[in-house]
C-alpha cells in the first residue's frame, strides 16, 4: 500500500522500464491506478515559463522555409550567444539532433565525457563505433585532451546535478584539445540563465558549442537547437544537415524568442525564485539537495526509489537514474496546482518517514 491510500497495479513499479529521458508520463503513470489527474511533470528541467510565441499564419506551413528565414534566425542566434557571425551558428532540430551529428562531423578515434551526465553524449559516439570513457572527474578529461584523434565532451551546466566549470577553465581544455587536433564539445543546454558560457570564444580550432532552445524557453516540441563552430566547421556541419533543417514554425519561434532579451531576464528570475521555493520545500521535508541549475534540483537519498513511486502516487513524475540509484531529479512546477501537488506530496512523505 502507498501513502494517501494509493497502490500501484499488479506490476510492481520496481521492473518498470526507466524512460531514456525525460518524460513520458503517459507510459509511466499507466501503473499508478488512482494517482490525481492532471499529472505533474516535473521529469525534464523544461522551463515551466514557456515563451508567448505569437505563432506565424498557416500558409506559412504550405511552403518550404526561404533561406533568408533561416539566415535571420542564425544572425539572431549569433547575437544572443555572443558569437561573432551567423556563419559559426548551424541551426538543428534540438539539440539531440546535432549530438547524433557530432560523430558524423568529428573525425576522432576516441571520446571522453565528463560524468555522470546526460546518456545521449556516450550512446552517440558508441553508436557510430567510436570507444567512449566516461571520466569520474576534470583531471581525466585533461589527460585525454592531449591525446590526438580525441573529442571531449563537457555538459555546463552539468545535467542532472548542475556542476559547472568556469569558462576559461574550458578554453584550456579547448586548447589542450586544438594542439593534438582535438575537440572539446561543450553542451550549453541549460547554459541561457548560466555565467560561463564559452560561445564568445569562437572562433575557437578546438571548440564545438551545443546550445537548446525548447529548455529555458518551455518550448521543447518545437524542436530547435543550435550548433556553434568555426565557420569552417560549421559550413560542413550545414552540408551534412542538407536543406531545411527545421520547418516553418522552428524558424518564427527562434526568431521571436531569441530577440526578446527583456523577456529572457524575466524569466531568469522566475526561475531563481521558484528554484528558492522548490529547494526550500525539499529542505522542510528532510530532503538532501546534491546539485541544482536553476530550473531543477538534485535530490539524494537512500530512499529515491520510494520517493519517486511516493510521487508518483501523487500523480507526480519525476526523473530517477538508474546508474545513480540514490538520485531524483525535480523541475520547477508550472502552476499552483503543480505547487499545491507537490507540497503537499512532500508534506506526506514527511509525515510517513517521522512516522516510521
Amino acid at each position: 500500500m502507498q501513502p494517501n491510500g494509493l497502490s500501484a497495479s499488479h506490476q510492481s513499479a520496481s521492473v518498470l522500464p526507466l524512460p531514456p529521458h525525460g518524460g513520458q508520463v503517459q507510459a509511466i503513470m499507466q501503473y499508478f491506478v488512482g494517482a490525481p489527474e492532471p499529472f505533474v511533470d516535473l521529469s525534464t528541467g523544461v522551463s515551466p515559463f514557456a515563451y508567448p510565441l505569437v505563432w506565424p499564419p498557416l500558409d506559412a506551413l504550405h511552403r518550404l522555409p526561404e533561406q533568408e528565414e533561416e539566415h535571420a534566425l542564425q544572425q539572431i542566434a549569433a547575437s544572443a550567444y555572443g558569437v561573432q557571425s551567423a556563419e559559426m551558428v548551424v541551426t538543428g532540430a534540438g539539440s539531440q539532433s546535432l549530438i547524433a551529428l557530432l560523430p558524423r562531423l568529428l573525425d576522432v578515434q576516441r571520446a571522453c565525457v565528463l560524468g555522470p551526465t546526460y546518456s545521449g553524449h556516450q550512446q552517440a559516439w558508441e553508436q557510430n563505433g567510436v570507444p567512449c570513457m566516461l571520466a569520474d572527474h576534470l583531471g581525466q578529461v585533461q589527460h585525454a585532451a592531449q591525446q590526438a584523434g580525441t573529442v571531449c565532451v563537457i555538459c555546463n551546466p552539468n545535467n542532472p546535478d548542475g556542476r559547472e566549470l568556469d569558462a576559461q577553465t574550458l578554453i584550456r581544455v579547448a586548447d589542450q584539445c586544438a594542439q593534438v587536433g582535438g575537440w572539446l564539445v561543450v553542451d550549453e543546454a541549460f547554459g541561457d540563465f548560466g555565467h560561463n558560457s564559452v560561445a564568445s570564444m569562437l572562433p575557437h580550432p578546438g571548440l564545438v558549442v551545443l546550445r537548446s532552445f525548447g529548455k529555458t524557453y518551455g518550448l521543447p516540441g518545437v524542436r530547435l537547437g543550435f550548433l556553434l563552430a568555426a565557420p569552417e566547421l560549421a559550413q560542413r556541419a550545414r552540408a551534412l544537415l542538407g536543406a531545411w533543417p527545421v520547418g516553418a514554425l522552428a524558424l518564427a519561434a527562434g526568431r521571436q524568442a531569441l530577440a526578446d532579451t527583456q523577456w529572457l531576464q524575466q524569466a531568469a528570475q522566475q526561475a531563481r525564485i521558484a528554484h528558492d521555493r522548490l529547494t526550500a520545500s525539499l529542505h522542510k521535508a528532510g530532503l538532501t539537495c546534491r546539485g541544482h541549475s536553476s530550473l531543477f534540483t538534485l535530490v539524494d537519498t537512500a530512499d529515491a526509489y520510494a520517493l519517486w513511486e511516493h510521487f508518483c502516487c501523487h500523480g507526480i513524475v519525476t526523473r530517477r537514474f538508474a546508474e545513480r540509484p540514490r538520485c531524483l531529479r525535480l523541475g520547477l512546477p508550472a502552476n499552483a496546482l503543480a505547487w499545491t501537488r507537490l507540497e503537499r506530496a512532500l508534506e506526506a512523505w514527511q509525515a510517513n518517514f517521522i512516522a516510521l
